[in-house]
C-alpha cells in the first residue's frame, strides 16, 4: 500500500492540529492587536486615514515579502524551531508598540510584527499538512480557524485591557506570546521526530497532478487574483470598518469594536466550514462559491441601516472566509513538491494585499469620505467569476513520484 494510501485510510494528527491551531491562534491575537488600537493611535499621534493605511502596509510587507523566501527556503532545510525564533521578533514588536513614542517607532514596531509572522506560516502551514494525513482542506482550516479567532478577540481584549487604561497595556500581551512559545516547543519536538522517521524510511512519494506547465501556472495565477479580491475586501473591514461604523451610525469606540468583532468570529466559522465542504464537495466549486458568493451582500451593506449592517457583515464573514483553505490546498496540490513555498507564497500574497488594500483605501477615504469606499469595494467579490477556469482537481489524472 502506497504512503498516499496510508495517509487516508489514518485519521489526522489531532494532538498537533490543535497545537498548531493554538498557536496561530496566539500568534494573530498578537497580529490583530494592531488594527485593533487604530482609534486610540489615531487620537494619541493625530493620524491621518493614510496614515493608519500606511501602518497596516507597513505590517504586511513585512510579513508577505520574506514568507515565500522562508518556505523555499525550508522546503530544502525544515526547521522545525524556527517558529519560536519568529516569535521572539513578535515579542519585541508588541514591547516597542506599548511605548512608542512617535509615529516612526509605530512603523518599526509592526514591522518587526509582520517579520514574526513571516517566519510562523510557512512552517506551521507545512505542519498542518504533515498532521492531516490526506484531510488537507480539513486540516488546513483548523489550522486556519485558529488565526481568525486570535483576530477576533484582539478586538475584545484591546477594548478591556487598552482602551480604558492606555497604550502601555499592551504589554500585557506578552504573555500570551510567552503561552505561544511553550505550544511552539512542544509542535517543534513532533515536527523534529517525524523528519527523523521521514529520513529512517528513505524516499517518500507523492501524487503529481498530471497537468502541463502552462496549466499549473494559470491555474497559480488565477488563484492569486481571487486572493487580491478577498483580501482587498477584507482590508476595507479589518482597517476601516469600525471608522466607518463610527461616522455613519455614530458609535463609539468599543460599540465599534464589537461590529469588527462580529465579522470577525463570522470569518473563523466560515473557515472551518471551508476546510469541511472543500473535502467533501471539492475545492473548486468552495473558492467559487466563496468569492463570488458574497457579492449580493456586499453590494447592499453600503445601503443599510445599523441593525441590518450587523447582520449583513456576518454572512459576508462565513461566506467569504470559506476561500483561503480550499485556496491553499488546491495551491498545495497543484506543487506538492514545494509545499513551504506555496504556503509562503499565498500567506505572503494575501497579507501584502491587505497592506496594500489598506493603504490605496486610506488614501481614497482621506480624498472622498470612508463610506464612498464601501461603495467601491462591494464590488470586488464579482472577480470571483473566473474561479470558473480552474480545473476540477478531483477529475484529473495523477501519477506518482519518488522524492
Amino acid at each position: 500500500m502506497s504512503i498516499l494510501k496510508n495517509q487516508v485510510t489514518q485519521k489526522p494528527v489531532y494532538a498537533i492540529l490543535v497545537a498548531i491551531s493554538g498557536a496561530h491562534l496566539l500568534n494573530d491575537l498578537l497580529q490583530a492587536v494592531i488594527p485593533a488600537i487604530y482609534p486610540r493611535l489615531e487620537q494619541k499621534y493625530d493620524l491621518s486615514l493614510a496614515q493608519i493605511g500606511m501602518i497596516t502596509l507597513c505590517y504586511q510587507l513585512a510579513a508577505s515579502i520574506f514568507q515565500p523566501v522562508v518556505g523555499a527556503y525550508t522546503d530544502k532545510h525544515p526547521k522545525p524551531y524556527s517558529q519560536i525564533f519568529g516569535m521572539l521578533f513578535t515579542m519585541a514588536g508588541i514591547c516597542l508598540l506599548a511605548y512608542a513614542p512617535s509615529y516612526l517607532y509605530i512603523l518599526l514596531s509592526v514591522v518587526l510584527v509582520g517579520i514574526g509572522s513571516s517566519i510562523f506560516h510557512p512552517e506551521a502551514s507545512r505542519v498542518a499538512f504533515m498532521a492531516s494525513n490526506g484531510r488537507r482542506s480539513f486540516a488546513q482550516s483548523v489550522f486556519q480557524i485558529g488565526g481568525n479567532m486570535g483576530t477576533a478577540m484582539a478586538p475584545l481584549l484591546v477594548a478591556w485591557i487598552v482602551l480604558p487604561n492606555g497604550q502601555q497595556h499592551i504589554l500585557w500581551f506578552l504573555a500570551f506570546a510567552i503561552l505561544a512559545q511553550f505550544i511552539l516547543a512542544y509542535i517543534a519536538k513532533w515536527y523534529a521526530n517525524r523528519l527523523k522517521h521521514a529520513v529512517k524510511n528513505g524516499k517518500k512519494t507523492i501524487r503529481m497532478p498530471d497537468l502541463s506547465p502552462l496549466k499549473i501556472s494559470s491555474s497559480v495565477g488565477i488563484l492569486l487574483i481571487l486572493i487580491f479580491s478577498k483580501y482587498f475586501y477584507v482590508a476595507s473591514i479589518t482597517s476601516y470598518f469600525q471608522f466607518y461604523t463610527m461616522d455613519k451610525f455614530g458609535l463609539n469606540e468599543v460599540q465599534a469594536q464589537v461590529y469588527l468583532f462580529y465579522f470577525l468570529i463570522a470569518v473563523a466559522i466560515g473557515t472551518l466550514l471551508g476546510g469541511i465542504f472543500g473535502d467533501r464537495f471539492g475545492r473548486k466549486y468552495v473558492i467559487w462559491f466563496s468569492v463570488l458568493g458574497a457579492a449580493p451582500f456586499t453590494l447592499a451593506l453600503p445601503y443599510v441601516d445599523m441593525h441590518l449592517t450587523g447582520i449583513l457583515i456576518v454572512i459576508i464573514g462565513l461566506i467569504i472566509s470559506s476561500a483561503f483553505p480550499a485556496i491553499l490546498v488546491y495551491a498545495q496540490e497543484l506543487l506538492p513538491k514545494k509545499i513551504g513555498m506555496v504556503s509562503g507564497l499565498f500567506y505572503g500574497f494575501a497579507f501584502g494585499m491587505g497592506g496594500v488594500g489598506s493603504a490605496v483605501l486610506g488614501l481614497w477615504a482621506d480624498a472622498t469620505s470612508i463610506e464612498y469606499i464601501y461603495h467601491i469595494c462591494s464590488y470586488l467579490p464579482l472577480i470571483g467569476v473566473i474561479a470558473y477556469f480552474l480545473p476540477d482537481m478531483t477529475k484529473i489524472k495523477y501519477k506518482n513520484i519518488e522524492l
